[in-house]
């Protein structure tokens, strides 16, 4: 009897292992996710491509929102116009590891590479839906100007 018991709780084990590993897979994914959408936005943003910072931001299609968007993208220093090489320097997720529904501030800290000197500041309110059983998802719901005070921090 003990040498039935033996295969069948290796296998109970490698299955735990498995389940497990899949769960805390999603997970990390999810800031992952997080991360590659506001290196995206950045992207537009040094583009001062207001189309697509619009379209990465979920539900900003109200006026005010729209208008915010838009100015953030024409207050684009035109020396970073075109450059796509964004470099995240400090990246603060307030939803990072979150193992279930959460909306809150990501603090980004970035420059674009050769521009050293051009560190900007900014905020993006992010939202997670889902748990980590389900999957999680991640959108971004509004983006800050950038912020004046370099060592301020998001609302």
């Amino acid at each position: 009897m003990g040498a039935v018991k033996r295969p069948l709780i290796i296998i109970a084990i490698v299955v735990a292992f498995l389940a497990i590993s899949v769960v805390v897979g999603r997970w990390l994914s999810a800031d992952t996710d997080e991360r590659g959408q506001v290196v995206d936005l950045l992207r537009a943003q040094t583009r001062g491509d207001a189309g697509a910072m619009l379209r990465a931001l979920d539900g900003c299609g109200d006026p005010a929102c729209t208008a915010k968007v838009r100015a953030i993208a024409a207050r684009m220093p035109a020396r970073l116009h075109g450059l796509r090489d964004v470099q995240v320097a400090l990246y603060q997720s307030q939803t990072a590891h979150a193992v279930r529904s959460r909306t809150k501030q990501t603090r980004v800290v970035w420059f674009v590479k050769g521009r050293e000197d051009d560190t900007i500041v900014q905020c993006v309110l992010v939202r997670r839906t889902g748990n980590v059983l389900a999957g999680l998802s991640v959108s971004l719901l509004r983006l800050s100007a950038p912020l004046a005070d370099r060592e301020g921090s998001c609302p």
